[in-house]
């Protein structure tokens, strides 16, 4: 299917290299039929949550055709915060090992009040996890990572230079008016996905819109490449002698590039700011005077924390930035991006193999906007502590710091950008509510947590060993009827997977004959202490929206 050859593209290059590829743009055979081209799934947009949602579908079996308008990755390190969960999913869609190798681990942060250091937090305290709380490479990394491994697949046909320029949405589907380098051409789409960015150009033909709440402040983002000998962690300043009473992010990023946030405050020019002879001062007033450095990208962007009403409209589903925003501060925006495609690649595939009906794949909507919500309420409260636009604010915010430098409690309350972890779909219809004892850390609607496990003598992880369906998670023997299962794999703890650090029972607070249902993204649907047949046959069928409709 797919129209583009395997090309020796410099993926593991420098980010110069890897941002100068060129992908080039080529003729489809769809441009020569005489009526327009019918695709199952069209997903526009090849950022990391387009080209996620195209792997994850065509490591399902299904042909995706992917649309992007330009012909280079992202220019500059945009998102370079990856969470332990983004790099989960990603590991399932092959490219996990990648983001890591290249990118800069770190679980620590430390929040500074003027020259003070106020404390240090760990995202990842405990041990027995494969993937640390978070990675920071820059999103054009991300991206070549996430091409080469589209470029492997047969499934998934990539077109560059073809932007969308009208969209015709109808109940059976929609019609998509494409502009090449040669001209228009017309196809058709059983299902489009929009991935296409927070301006989303989608979004507008159809006529719906983002609302939400826009700050009132500029923030300057500097990349800067430098030799230091700062710790990788994350420094966050509040009113500090070198940018007084603003902000200040300090990231470490692969190549030897350091990310800077400035707050700049609101009566700013955005142009001027971001001209070398501007920046390069606040640079010099943090690193000292005599400080080396090159800088290599800039930009200035306003906090803004938006959504749609909702993320599907018939044929047409939003993903990503063109759904959602939120401010940076908590790395909230691809992360979230990356999980709306998880849970709508395998309620797309379900719908397409005939598994499940048109209720499976709605359910994306609630479940995603009710994590949306979530990510904007937290990023929201970020930026007000933040950014304080008052007096009262400022001194209820300066008063909170004062007293983090000794008390816990107070550093409860001191928000630089709570950072992103995966929303519990608490309410979801699709979970099973429990009706045995257990405790709260694993409830329907989480992600299951990872574990160390071994299988015939070798080491592993307990997520890379659940399949692209449902597993049901046994700890002892597993009863004859749970073979029958249609498209459930069945894993034993104590049979198939050795626990041998106690971990996976600790996590998931299991006793002999404790089951779990996981769902193919990976989030608990159903447990209990002793399942029946009839118990874990109904909580599929409620996982599957098909509750009701089964004989």
């Amino acid at each position: 299917m797919a129209n583009h050859d395997k090309h020796d593209y410099p993926f593991d290059g420098n980010g110069q290299a890897i941002q100068a590829i060129d992908f080039p743009y080529r003729r489809s055979s769809d441009q020569d039929s005489p009526v327009p081209v019918r695709h199952p799934v069209v997903v526009v947009g090849a950022g990391p949550a387009g080209l996620s949602l195209a792997i994850d579908l065509a490591q399902r079996g299904q042909p995706v055709l992917l649309l992007d308008n330009d012909h280079r990755l992202s220019t500059g390190s945009r998102a370079i915060c990856f969470s332990k969960r983004a790099l989960e999913i990603w590991d399932r869609l092959g490219v996990g090992q990648r983001m890591v190798d290249k990118g800069v681990s770190w679980n620590l942060g430390k929040v500074f009040f003027h020259e003070q250091q106020l404390y240090q937090f760990n995202l990842l305290p405990e041990a027995g996890h494969q993937r640390p709380a978070f990675i920071n490479l820059q999103q054009y990394y991300a991206e070549a990572y996430l091409v080469e491994r589209a470029l492997q697949l047969p499934g998934i046909d990539i077109r560059w230079h073809n932007k969308v320029s009208a969209v015709a949405a109808r109940d059976d589907g929609v019609t998509l008016t494409v502009d090449t380098p040669e001209g228009a051409y017309q196809i058709e789409a059983d299902w489009l996905a929009a991935c296409d960015g927070s301006r989303s150009p989608l979004r507008q033909m159809l006529g719906l819109e983002s609302k939400g709440r826009i700050f009132q402040d500029h923030f300057l983002i500097a990349d800067v490449r430098m030799e230091a000998d700062f710790p990788t962690e994350r420094w966050f300043w509040f009113d500090p002698p070198f940018h007084p009473n603003q902000s200040v992010l300090l990231h470490r990023q692969p190549d030897n590039v350091w990310r800077i946030d400035f707050q700049l405050g609101w009566n700013t020019d955005p142009e001027v700011e971001k001209r070398p002879e501007n920046i390069i001062p606040r640079v010099k007033a943090l690193l000292g005077e005599d400080a080396r450095f090159e800088l290599e990208w800039a930009s200035v962007y306003t906090f803004a924390c938006l959504r749609m009403d909702r993320f599907v409209h018939g044929r047409v589903v939003f993903a990503g930035d063109s759904a959602h925003g939120v401010s940076p501060f908590g790395a909230r925006g691809a992360n979230s991006g990356v999980q709306d495609t998880e849970n709508l690649a395998w309620k797309l595939d379900w719908l397409l193999k005939g598994r499940a009906g048109r209720a499976l794949l709605d359910s994306y909507g609630p479940e995603r906007e009710y994590a949306a919500d979530e990510n904007i309420r937290n990023s929201t409260r970020a930026t007000d502590f933040i950014t304080p636009k008052s007096e009262v604010s400022r001194l209820f915010r300066d008063a909170a710091l004062d007293l983090a430098r000794e008390h816990e409690f107070a550093r409860r309350i001191v928000n630089s950008g709570r950072l992103s972890v995966p929303a519990v779909l608490h309410g979801s219809p699709l979970n099973t509510p429990d009706t045995d004892a257990f405790d709260a850390r694993q409830v329907p609607g989480a992600v299951l947590l990872d574990a160390p496990v071994v299988r015939q003598g070798r080491p592993g992880w307990l997520l890379r060993e659940l399949g692209p369906d449902f597993t049901l998670l046994v700890f002892g023997e597993a009863p004859a009827w749970a073979q029958s299962l249609p498209h459930v794999q069945v894993l034993r703890i104590g049979a198939d997977l050795q626990d041998v650090q106690g971990l996976v029972a600790r996590r998931l607070d299991a006793a002999p004959d404790t089951a779990y249902l996981i769902r193919p993204d990976q989030h608990v649907c159903a447990r209990w202490r002793h399942p029946t047949e009839a118990a874990v046959k109904a909580a599929l069928a409620r996982a599957t929206a098909t509750a009701g409709t089964q004989s």
